[in-house]
């Protein structure tokens, strides 16, 4: 056994070559007979697998699924899954002979692709490394959020498997919000505390990552939308049943998030709710719930304010919710707001240009939490960041994705038929939810963030584009017929 233990030892790389080779051979064939197969496995990675152990205290040095790879395939291997997972459905909708369904963001992406591919250019001539341009860090992710928008697309075709899509979202939502629940519960919350680890808040959260509060609103959307909008004999007592629990239990997961930006954005994700709903079932929930829904905030709010000793001083009102955001008359300046106003000077510097993808911008060392190797490569607000690093040509691709869509969605959600309208909704609330943090978060240097916004992009349009008449396959084009001699 000892003489054989060495050949083991040596072979066992091949043989991780090996199986690795057919397990790639498998998902080809499984992606060219059933594309949409090779999707669930890849969402739920990023609705269970977190993407920050910022906080956590326990962890020393960790490598996220979401950077696996990237040394040395540049980006990590979770984006190379979703470009093979659609090159897969291409060729099968090809294959089919089925048109791509309609998408108005096309054409926005193939600009940020552009851009991108100006921003490697521009740093190969500054004998920056190109790894540094493609880096999170800049704005890669954005342009990564294409491929699952048209893998979505091309992988669900029929309106049956947009339902077990809209089901499974519940589903995963449902389980998330429980296990958070849970943990809260017994084991003392997430581990991921950065207010009771570095701030001293005695504070158990639910999660802290904003993704997992996404997930749940998510599915908060499609259960309101499948409780309110359909008729009761249009659902199963069953389904009902999941979407009351998912109801209670994704809204509760999202308040003791105690996350301020989960918070707004979840008033902002339940109003694009309630006008989906009929006008009367509007009424009833908004006497109904507006006052309990209020009085949970309230509480929320004041027990995190009152944990964070004053800091924003008690009798603020509602401005205290953003005491560390606003500008002081004495002592030190606030972090983030310093953080704000460092980035826009070095944006008014460089308008047309930005800093590139690659660049930091000048005093961040005065920041606490910037005081690292990654130091001035990202700042609290998703805005600023594209204006920081692309300038005037990114802020107008970002605002034309935005305008886009939301003209789109505007449009589509008005027509949409009961059995497909939760997905639209929870794609449309999704994004209603992220504003704030687009606005005083970070969301474009995270890989599963910035994939979980493709998410909620393509949704909508997978709803309309499985309820627009059916168009049939492109037929061969008929030959030409042969010449031939007729009597005359």
């Amino acid at each position: 056994m000892n003489d054989l233990l060495p050949y083991i030892y040596y072979s066992l790389p091949w043989l991780f070559v090996i199986g690795l080779s057919l397990a790639a051979v498998l998902g080809v064939g499984i992606g060219l007979a059933w594309p949409r197969l090779l999707v669930y496995p890849y969402l739920l990675v990023f609705f269970w697998v977190n993407s920050t152990s910022y906080g956590n205290l326990s962890v020393f040095a960790s490598r996220s699924i979401y950077s696996r790879g990237s040394g040395l395939l540049l980006f990590g291997v979770v984006l190379w899954y979703v470009l093979g997972a659609w090159c897969c459905a291409r060729v099968a909708a090809g294959f089919q002979r089925l048109p791509a369904p309609a998408c108005n963001l096309r054409p926005w992406f193939l600009a940020w692709a552009v851009l991108l591919a100006a921003h490697v250019g521009a740093a190969v001539l500054a004998n920056v490394p190109v790894a540094e341009a493609l880096a999170p860090s800049g704005f890669s992710n954005i342009v990564w959020m294409a491929p699952l928008i048209s893998l979505m697309l091309l992988a669900f075709r029929t309106r049956a498997q947009v339902r077990a899509l809209s089901r499974f979202i519940l589903l995963a939502g449902l389980v998330r919000a429980a296990f958070g629940l849970g943990r809260w519960a017994v084991l003392g919350g997430d581990p991921n505390n950065v207010y009771a680890n570095m701030n001293a808040l005695q504070i158990r959260l639910t999660f802290f990552d904003i993704n997992d509060s996404l997930l749940c609103t998510l599915a908060f959307a499609i259960a309101a939308i499948t409780l309110f909008q359909l008729e009761p004999a249009e659902r199963s007592r069953l389904w009902r049943t999941i979407a009351w629990l998912t109801l209670g239990a994704t809204a509760l997961c999202v308040l003791l998030s105690y996350r301020r930006s989960a918070w707004f954005g979840f008033v902002l994700a339940a109003t694009v709710i309630m006008f989906r709903l009929p006008p009367r079932r509007r009424v009833q929930l908004t006497l109904a719930g507006l006052p309990l829904v209020g009085a949970a905030l309230a509480f929320v709010a004041v027990r995190r304010l009152g944990r964070a000793g004053g800091a924003g001083g008690p009798g603020n009102g509602a401005l205290s919710l953003l005491y560390d955001m606003q500008s002081r008359r004495f002592g030190p300046e606030s972090e983030r707001l310093l953080e704000l106003k460092l980035a826009l000077a070095d944006f008014l510097a460089h308008p047309f240009t930005g800093i590139g993808a690659w660049g930091r911008y000048n005093g961040y060392q005065y920041i606490s939490w910037q005081n690292n190797q990654d130091g001035g490569l990202f700042l609290h607000s998703g805005v600023l960041h594209i204006a920081l690093k692309t300038g005037l040509p990114g802020t107008v691709l970002l605002a034309g994705v935005i305008c886009a869509f939301v003209l789109f969605a505007r449009r589509t959600l008005r027509t949409l038929p009961p059995d497909v309208l939760a997905l639209g909704v929870a794609g449309a609330a999704g994004l209603a939810f992220m504003i704030p943090d687009l606005l005083i978060g970070t969301p474009f240097p995270q890989v599963r963030t910035t994939q979980m916004l493709a998410l909620c992009l393509a949704l909508p349009y997978l709803a309309l584009a499985v309820t627009a008449p059916a168009v049939a396959p492109c037929a061969a084009r008929p030959s030409a017929a042969r010449p031939h001699l007729v009597p005359a």
